[in-house]
């Protein structure tokens, strides 16, 4: 029997913070001001926290695979969080099927391996063997609803990176496989040590994105400069791998998204304060809703907001999603978007003369 992921995302209501207050009020997702059109999410961080991340040293040319993959934080950007972006499906789809047979070659024999089972097994053993899962260890499937081929399924990982099928899956349960194939890989792709954040990682980033963005050295020693933030960024994720570091990132990268980093900045938040609550606070539903809430803000003011947005973002979903890259940072925006949906829906009833 499948199992489906749970709606998580209910409609409720919270406008943001005041423009006023502490520290905690004003390092709120919300954004009080919803004239001002959104901004594209071209870069992450921007100016208000720095340039994202420059290749790592680590680049599987040979595969000719993105398994972790951009997702709206510029081109110089995201990327160094993967690997090489495959030009052609068929290279995607051979190099997934390699590491599929490579898996269960050191596992299981060299029979045919149940890719759903494996990477359950997966991610049960790093929690065995002592993975830092809030949590839980499960993997989680959810099927997009339709009575038609093709089928789409998203996984989502214990600690929250999304993949989802990226093959034509006639079958929901060929769709169920084609996403635990991608989600399979980059798991076990994560595990290798160049893949970690080290000391030698983060000067290598460094350097670069000093070159990258004309800087000085002096402005990588420096936290309230945006290098500067960069590197506090890596030097406090020491240790972690890109899957996880790309978590962190996913949150910073909504948060540009929805306007909140410039609107914390308006609020003389500095890039140490946004940075250091931000780099321990988790994706929750109350900040979803507060970002939804913005994105009804904004609807009120300019009429087709929402839907213009929603529709570029599942364009983005789509491709992201075929090229078999990591999804979560496309996926939350649709949900937000869906929920903010749901919010004008309820905020629109409201106000409708009741019916005798």
């Amino acid at each position: 029997m499948e199992s489906i992921r749970p709606q998580r995302l209910q409609p409720g209501i919270g406008f943001g913070a005041g423009s006023t207050g502490t520290l905690r009020s004003s390092l709120r997702p919300g954004v009080t001001v919803p004239t001002a059109p959104p901004q594209p999410p071209s870069a992450c961080l921007s100016a208000s926290s720095g340039p994202p991340p420059p290749p790592p040293p680590l680049q599987l040319h040979s595969l000719g695979v993105g398994v972790m993959g951009n997702a709206g934080m510029g081109t110089a950007g995201m990327a160094g969080l993967g690997l090489c972006n495959p030009g052609n499906p068929t290279v995607l789809r051979e190099a997934v099927e390699a590491v599929v047979r490579s898996f269960a070659k050191h596992t299981q024999g060299y029979g045919r391996v149940n890719v759903v089972e494996a990477l359950q097994e997966f991610w049960q053993m790093k929690q065995s063997r002592g993975a830092d899962l809030r949590n839980g260890a499960l993997v989680v499937y959810e099927m997009v609803p339709s009575n038609n081929p093709p089928y789409v399924c998203y996984v989502s990982l214990p600690g929250g990176s999304c993949f989802g099928s990226f093959q034509f899956c006639p079958t929901k349960a060929e769709a169920r496989r084609s996403a635990a194939k991608i989600a399979l890989m980059n798991s076990v792709f994560n595990e290798h040590p160049s893949r970690r954040i080290t000391d030698e990682f983060i000067e290598k980033s460094v350097s670069e994105a000093l070159a990258s963005f004309n800087g000085n050295r002096e402005e990588a020693d420096n936290p309230s400069t945006g290098i500067g933030a960069f590197r506090f960024m890596l030097e406090s994720n020491k240790g972690k791998s890109m899957l996880e570091f790309q978590e962190l990132m996913t949150v910073f990268q909504l948060l540009h998204w929805n306007g909140s980093l410039k609107a914390m900045r308006e609020r003389q938040c500095s890039r140490q304060e946004v940075l250091a609550h931000y780099s321990h606070r988790a994706l929750d539903d109350d900040m979803r809703t507060q970002m939804a809430a913005d994105w009804v803000n904004r609807e009120q003011g300019v009429a087709g907001t929402i839907s213009r947005e929603l529709a570029a973002t599942e364009r983005e979903l789509e491709q992201a999603r075929m090229a078999g890259r990591e999804l979560r940072f496309h996926k939350e925006k649709k949900d937000i978007l869906m929920l903010a949906v749901g919010q004008l829906g309820n905020a629109n009833a409201a106000t409708l003369p009741s019916s005798c």
